[in-house]
């Protein structure tokens, strides 16, 4: 069933829809209609700093196509897919203010460092039209979310765009530059499908199994993923593999990569957080894929708690620990994984009986992978080396 629905806040993870009706909304059909008038869109790609570096590129349509499946415009607002009621339920939140489209990030409609930037930057088009200054909708995004980066990359290069515009046009340039960041993060996955598939294919033995963790794919970006952008290239390309996807709790977010693999064919097996090891010891894992959520300048990344415990078991078994990530995850400023601010979430998304309030608890977010135990970043511009990230900056 595919629904629409008005949004209320998520508790524990539970989905977030209300008076959820029928509607013909997501299916490629839909997209195939609005194509034609895509076909051709040109966006600017540029380092807003400096005008000599800004470039005009067109978007190939098929991109324009994968582009519009957790995000996509419908005139005036902006529709996601509520990541709170998958796998059970696939359904859509159509976002008409800042106010709604800050809580979609806020209690996890929408999730995933990518998704959330591109979102956040509809908030602020969402934001202008209603008249509401850009300095005040950039502040009610930025405090959503503290750690990934690509919210705050994102509401950056809003502001960078938008100062050197006439406030009469900050409306509709807003809208112009969140759809660019949008197509560019769907182009920028793609790539790194194609930076990371080399690294399925040279493993000797078939089929590839791969681990990864949380959920790093399509769901999680405008389009293609990032940790799952290489895994969806190796199917495409007929390489034989397996994914072992761990449950990733509180949220069990394992469940939406899941849900992903399924949906495309790939053979795949759900495990319990703790089984990884097991998992490596055993050598039925021939490399570790994960996305991020910010990689600080010196390459330690920050991504879902339980990333760093699986690089450690990967080290200890010379398993390689791959992360997958756009440069815009980059955080040029930060100069260590010990400077990244890590969310605390509410108890709540332990259940019941462990927020009642009688047990203290404690729910970190994410945790820091050092960047030691990272075998290589996967990004659009290719394989890096975590300590190099500062090559790519100049």
């Amino acid at each position: 069933m595919i629904s629409l629905g008005e949004s209320r806040r998520a508790r524990g993870g539970e989905c977030a829809l209300r008076e959820a009706v029928p509607i013909q909304l997501a299916d490629l059909e839909e997209v195939e209609q609005n194509a034609p008038q895509m076909e051709n869109l040109q966006y600017h790609h540029a380092d807003y700093d400096s005008e000599e570096h800004a470039e005009v590129r067109t978007l190939p349509r098929q991109a324009a196509l994968n582009a519009l499946r957790a995000i996509r415009e419908d005139g005036d607002a902006v529709i996601v897919l509520d990541q709170t009621c998958l796998p059970e339920q696939t359904a859509f939140v159509r976002l008409t203010s800042l106010a709604e489209a800050a809580q979609a990030i806020r209690t996890m409609q929408v999730r995933g460092a990518p998704l959330i930037g591109a979102t956040a930057a509809y908030g602020v088009a969402l934001a202008l039209r209603a008249g509401i200054p850009l300095a005040e909708a950039c502040e009610v995004l930025a405090a959503t979310r503290p750690t990934a980066i690509n919210l705050h990359w994102a509401l950056g290069r809003m502001k960078r765009a938008l100062e050197k515009s006439p406030a009469a046009t900050y409306a509709d340039g807003a809208w112009r530059e969140a759809r660019a960041i949008a197509y560019e993060d769907a182009e920028a996955n793609a790539a790194i499908g194609r930076h990371g598939l080399p690294l399925l294919q040279a493993t000797p033995h078939k089929p590839v199994q791969v681990m990864t963790h949380c959920n790093a794919g399509w769901l999680a970006t405008v389009a293609h993923g990032t940790a799952l952008a290489p895994i969806y290239a190796a199917h495409a390309a007929g390489i034989a593999m397996h994914v072992w996807v761990s449950e990733t709790r509180p949220r069990n977010q394992g469940l939406l990569t899941a849900w992903e693999m399924r949906q495309a064919g790939i053979p795949h097996t759900l495990v319990a957080d703790n089984a990884a090891g097991l998992l490596l010891m055993q050598a039925k894992v021939d490399l570790i894929l994960v996305g991020a959520d910010r990689i600080a300048a010196n390459g330690d990344v920050a991504n879902k708690i339980g990333t760093y415990l699986k690089a450690l078991a990967a080290q200890a078994h010379a398993v390689p620990f791959y992360v997958a990530a756009p440069v815009a995850t980059i955080d040029f400023e930060c100069p260590n994984g010990m400077a990244i601010p890590i969310e605390e979430r509410d108890a709540a998304e332990f259940g019941k009986s462990a927020s009642r309030g009688d047990t203290p608890v404690a729910n970190p977010a994410f945790d820091v992978t050092p960047a030691a135990l990272v075998s290589g970043i996967v990004t659009e511009q290719g394989v890096l080396a975590p300590k190099s990230l500062a090559d790519i900056r100049r």
